[in-house]
């Protein structure tokens, strides 16, 4: 018989958080053991966790990124959210094959839709034809979604992810998770506590701020793992990533363009990034950026030009990237590892004015790459509150509203991740029972087994 887990991941979580600040998570080391997590490459939230819960290399699971090139559709596809896109067997279905009777709540995590976990909760938006995006989520069973909003309200799309980002959205995550805990007492319970790692992203990870942001996920992770506790649960605490800090945004497409390689298409005076059309082109995802590169012959001069540019720690060819654990189809022809300090824009226009308009909104699907300069509000826009307050009253009366409100600075970003090397305090975690510890490193990949030992195991 499975014995109940709960795994609480909370992003950006390292030794060098925990202190006097964080005395609920630092008593919880304290009374376990902490083991040092060594992220797959890259270090980013899709390939991490896909890795965590199948035990295998993004190579084999095939989740080489947040987002990657669509080769057959010619379309770069970013936060997809179907749990088919991880091509690998999960751990619940792997503990259901030693006991049927297993079950499992994934909260949160990604990939959470049309999985075969017993309940699930995510992020999921309704984009109406006015254009409106309205705060939502998805769940399964459907009806999951309607009784914990009629719970616990809407859950806070826009203090999830935005300039508004903030301690709410994983409140809201916490307390649906243990209302999930308490009603359907499932095997296996998988929570994600992001706040933490937006903090560090905007301020950097030794900010005042991110201090802050650590006192106040840390009241939220104690109550949680009190209740797991109370309920007779085995609780773990892991982070995905560290983030380090940085200050050289590096314009990878903006080179490749200039470079007579990348292509855009105007529509009304804006630029668009033409991918199909492209010779070559970098999905940027934090500090890493896989660079697609249409013909064989032209592979080996972009990968010279990309080892010139200043801010490019490593390139990997096909050779490297089997290396790595990265090697896969939907891998770039080229990937490339940020150095310390740096990351990765997908900007690719070279006049600010010829942006397309969603380069100044919210918008994580269209946009081709990742974009931490969501997480701020342009401080060139005088009033910035009564702005707002402008846009959304229009929108509440129906009107079609641009939200423009993001900044091009990408000089503003104070915290990435992706790369794997880190110094030990910086390097994510896992804390458990001593008597679960693995010892005091463990590849991310070895998580899945880690979670196994915690069902199973008689021990604790």
């Amino acid at each position: 018989m499975a014995h109940r887990t709960a795994l609480i991941l909370v992003v950006g979580l390292t030794e060098r958080v925990l202190g006097a600040h964080t005395p609920n998570l630092s008593g919880f080391a304290r009374a376990g053991a902490v083991t040092r997590l060594e992220p797959c490459l890259p270090a980013v939230t899709c390939s991490v966790q896909s890795s965590m819960l199948t035990g295998l290399s993004p190579a084999q699971h095939g989740v080489v990124g947040n987002g990657w090139f669509d080769r057959d559709s010619a379309e770069i596809r970013f936060w997809k959210q179907s749990n088919r896109l991880v091509h690998a067997e999960k751990v619940w279905e792997t503990a259901q094959e030693r006991d049927p009777s297993v079950t499992c709540a994934t909260m949160f995590w990604w990939f959470n839709m049309y999985s075969s976990a017993h309940w699930s909760v995510t992020p999921r938006p309704q984009y109406r034809a006015d254009g409106r995006k309205v705060p939502d989520c998805y769940s399964s069973p459907a009806g999951l979604r309607d009784d914990l909003q009629a719970d616990l309200g809407r859950f806070p799309l826009f203090r999830f992810w935005g300039p508004a980002s903030g301690i709410a959205s994983s409140e809201w995550i916490a307390r649906a998770s243990a209302i999930v805990d308490d009603r359907h007492e499932p095997t296996l319970s998988l929570v994600y506590l992001p706040h933490l790692d937006y903090a560090h992203q905007k301020y950097g990870p030794d900010a005042p701020e991110s201090v802050e942001a650590a006192r106040e996920i840390d009241g939220v992770v104690g109550p949680l793992i009190d209740g797991y506790r109370a309920r007779g649960a085995r609780v773990m605490v892991l982070s995905e990533y560290a983030i380090e800090p940085v200050n050289s945004p590096v314009h990878i497409n903006r080179a490749l363009r200039e470079a007579g390689l990348l292509e855009v298409r105007v529509e009304d005076g804006r630029e668009h990034l033409d991918a199909g059309a492209s010779a070559a082109f970098a999905v940027a995802d934090h500090q890493v950026a896989h660079v697609y590169v249409r013909a064989p012959e032209d592979v080996s001069r972009v990968r010279s030009m990309c080892e010139s540019l200043e801010g490019v720690g490593s390139v990997l060819d096909g050779a490297g990237q089997r290396e790595a654990g990265i090697s896969h189809e939907r891998a770039g022809e080229i990937v490339l590892v940020a150095a310390p300090g740096s990351w990765f824009t997908y900007y690719y226009w070279l006049d600010d004015s010829r942006a397309p308009d969603f380069a100044r909104t919210v918008d994580i699907h269209r946009k081709p790459g990742y974009d931490p300069c969501e997480l701020f509000i342009d401080p060139e826009i005088a009033a910035p509150k009564l702005a707002l307050a402008r846009k959304l009253i229009r929108k509440k009366l129906g009107f079609r509203t641009l939200m423009d409100l993001i900044p091009l600075d990408a000089s503003l970003v104070r915290g990435s991740h992706g790369r794997v090397s880190a110094s030990a305090d910086r390097a994510p975690v896992l804390i458990s029972d001593a008597a679960f510890s693995p010892g005091s490193e463990l590849p991310c990949a070895g998580v899945r087994d880690v979670i196994l030992d915690h069902l199973f195991s008689a021990g604790g």
